[in-house]
């Protein structure tokens, strides 16, 4: 049985900075592809961005290019969502995802078989 656990969400004003994180219960995490998504109120999950199973490989949403970075340490089983410069519009429930079959990790929700619960991040203007 494979649990993702976030952590780290918060209350921050914009501009400023957080880093979630999402630790991976289970022996095979260095396999598994690795995403963030988020959904605000009344809105669907959408993508954030995703990673290799090595941490070779990045993939970012649009709208977070530049402000955000993931990374991962599979040593420790966990990924990691460094957020800067954040903005009011960034608000959101952030959820961590693992991909069991994929080599980079996609942007499709169905793409991804386990979920965490979620941590909220609220960012106040």
């Amino acid at each position: 049985q494979v649990q993702l656990a976030e952590s780290g969400g918060g209350l921050v004003q914009a501009g400023g900075s957080l880093r979630l994180s999402c630790a991976v219960s289970g022996r095979t995490f260095s396999s598994y592809a690795m995403g963030w998504f988020r959904q605000a109120p009344g809105k669907e999950r959408e993508f954030v961005a995703a990673i290799s199973w090595s941490g070779g490989s990045t993939n970012y949403a649009y709208f977070v290019k530049g402000r955000f970075t993931i990374s991962r340490d599979n040593a420790k089983s966990t990924v990691y969502l460094q957020m800067n410069s954040l903005k009011p519009e960034d608000t959101a429930v952030y959820y961590c995802a693992a991909d069991r079959t994929s080599v980079y990790g996609g942007s499709r929700r169905d793409s991804y078989d386990y979920w965490g619960q979620g941590t909220q991040v609220t960012v106040s203007s």
